[in-house]
């Protein structure tokens, strides 16, 4: 089994380990998580651990409801100090770097007009993932879990209705395995396709490094609006690049979750998962 399918067969178990970890609450030992599972006690803190960095009860803590808001506290950042502006360095999914431009609102006007977009479906550390890239990178990215591949195949190709969408994953793979960690080195391309206000905050939310989070009102102080706070919301919702613009990072002022368009089980796995995977490399220095 590839390293790709294996993520999809990992975040499948994971999922359902979720659910089980949000019923049973603190009180869930892993001798009752594993029983329920199917699994023994040692293969499922080894599959756990290889997929989330940390141990099953660990993670406990990260999926608690209450995380967001000592999130806020605790790895909260200010997009002025966020690191290397956010596209390069220790724990921003394995040192991959970021390369992105955008399109120009002119050609954003026209729908994708005259645009070819390649596109094909891969397994995530999130589950079934729809990948989509013209010739400049990766254009779209969406998690299939809880919205379905239909759902999640109508949304992207809605985005930009005049162009012409070509299946092509063997094209996206080298990008897709960067991206997703299975290929250590190589650049990511990104082809941001937005409005220009779209595009002001889809740069701020690449500043905020992996592991730590922001509100929605700190991106509109950095983008110049802060007023614009609902607006910003929207333009967070409308991320067509999921986990690369990393809209999960996004936080309400109060420590709550609000919303992510590829549904909140998801937000709360990847969060859980980033933070995870930070604490276990800072344990490794």
């Amino acid at each position: 089994m590839g390293e790709l399918a294996q993520q999809g067969y990992h975040f499948n178990v994971m999922r359902r380990a979720i659910e089980l970890i949000d019923a049973g609450g603190p009180q869930l030992t892993l001798e009752d998580l594993a029983a329920q599972m199917d699994m023994s006690p040692a293969h499922f803190q080894r599959l756990f651990s290889r997929w989330a960095g940390v141990s099953p009860k660990r993670f406990q803590q990260y999926l608690a409801l209450g995380h967001a808001k000592a999130l806020l506290t605790d790895r909260f950042s200010t997009l002025e100090t966020a690191h290397a502006a956010g596209l390069s360095g220790g724990g921003r999914l394995h040192d991959l770097f970021l390369r992105w431009e955008a399109m120009s609102p002119g050609e954003f006007a026209r729908g994708g007009q005259g645009l070819t977009i390649f596109w094909g479906w891969f397994e995530s550390p999130f589950g079934p993932a729809l990948v989509m890239g013209t010739e400049k990178g990766i254009c779209g990215m969406g998690f299939a879990a809880e919205a379905g591949e239909e759902e999640t195949f109508r949304d992207l190709l809605s985005r930009w209705p005049r162009a012409e969408f070509i299946e092509d994953p063997m094209f996206l793979r080298p990008w897709v395995l960067a991206a997703f960690g299975v290929q250590q080195e190589g650049e990511v391309p990104i082809y941001l396709i937005g409005a220009p206000f779209q595009i002001k905050v889809w740069e701020a939310l690449m500043r905020i490094p992996s592991g730590h989070v922001t509100s929605y009102s700190e991106i509109a102080e950095a983008i110049g609006s802060p007023r614009a706070v609902r607006a910003v919301g929207t333009a967070v919702g409308r991320n067509p690049v999921s986990l690369l613009i990393p809209c999960h990072r996004a936080l309400r002022k109060s420590g709550g979750l609000g919303g992510y368009h590829w549904g909140l089980p998801v937000k709360r796995a990847i969060l859980a998962w980033e933070a995870a995977r930070l604490e276990a490399e800072e344990v490794a220095l």
